[in-house]
């Protein structure tokens, strides 16, 4: 049995596929399998990941469903007891395995081990970014006292290219969400595990995150979808032990002001508007763009929001 399974979900990522391969291959820690799900790609992605084909290497292949859905798949497949993933078009440093094992190993509580990144095209280290947010080198665990803020930071920081996971835990909170969802869907699952087991968090960057090479980055023209667990807030306040809800719903509002100042921006102010009275209270006037997301649910914001669009586009 390997000691690490290491899934690449792959859709249309052909050029880029070969840099993520040959970063797995360099890694200094040897005793793992990898298991490419191509996701239904048209450009000829699977050709290559086929040539890494061996033993301990595998191409299954399905229909488009989606990121969560691929590597979900590939958990379903993966034999060991650790999972680690990796999009087609990031990285890893030669020590990214080795060090977050040893991680997990000299903290046994810990049911992931996370580590900062290079972040491109800009070739920054975001290691300060998290630093200032809360982030420290440790072990991390959510209590009553956990403020909403620190909350959504922790799960922002849950990226899956920077995660390896006992696949025990990541099996008993079901996975990635699906539902072809192509946006944040890791979220649910990163809060899910949160607020049930603690974490292990380090800043040494291991990883390069290719956001150029991203789909969601190019051409934008209109706003992002919802996050599913603002979508779907039900499914973890199902499952929220009682004395995190707190700190849950505090998790929500942040992210909830978020998106209601990008819809605003684009225009869907009666959108913002029912984000904002399903998750925003007076309580949560310490929350980043409280304010801001206040005023977004109005006509008025919408024309301030057209108005920015096309100061951006001179």
């Amino acid at each position: 049995m390997p000691g690490v399974s290491i899934i690449v979900p792959l859709y249309n990522k052909a050029a880029y596929l070969s840099r993520a391969l040959e970063s797995i291959a360099r890694q200094t820690f040897r005793d793992y399998e990898v298991i490419v799900v191509d996701d239904g790609s048209t450009d000829g992605g699977d050709a290559i990941a086929e040539r890494y084909a061996g033993p301990e290497f595998r191409v299954l292949r399905q229909a488009n469903a989606g990121p969560g859905a691929a590597r979900n798949r590939g958990m379903r497949e993966a034999e060991a007891p650790l999972i680690a993933f990796l999009d087609g078009d990031d990285c890893w440093f030669p020590n990214y395995l080795e060090t977050n094992v040893r991680m997990l190993e000299e903290h046994p509580e810990a049911v992931s081990s996370s580590n900062a990144w290079i972040d491109f095209p800009g070739g920054i280290s975001c290691a300060e970014y998290w630093r200032v947010r809360g982030i420290f080198d440790g072990v991390h665990q959510v209590t009553p006292r956990t403020s909403g803020k620190l909350l959504n930071a922790m799960a922002s920081f849950m990226t899956p290219g920077m995660t390896i996971l006992r696949a025990e835990e990541l099996r008993l909170r079901g996975g990635f969400y699906e539902h072809h969802c192509r946006f944040a869907e890791d979220s649910m699952l990163w809060l899910n595990i949160l607020l049930h087991s603690p974490v292990y968090f380090h800043l040494a960057t291991l990883t390069e995150f290719h956001r150029e090479a991203s789909q969601l980055s190019k051409g934008v023209r209109g706003p992002r979808p919802i996050e599913p667990y603002l979508e779907h807030p039900e499914i973890l306040r199902g499952v929220c032990p009682p004395e995190l809800r707190r700190a849950l719903d505090g998790a929500y509002a942040v992210r909830a002001c978020k998106s209601i100042c990008m819809l605003a921006y684009w225009g869907e102010w009666r959108r913002a508007r029912e984000l904002r009275k399903q998750f925003i209270s007076a309580r949560d006037w310490r929350t980043p763009l409280f304010l801001p997301a206040l005023a977004a649910g109005t006509p008025m914001a919408a024309w301030a929001g057209g108005l920015a669009r096309r100061v951006a586009s001179l």
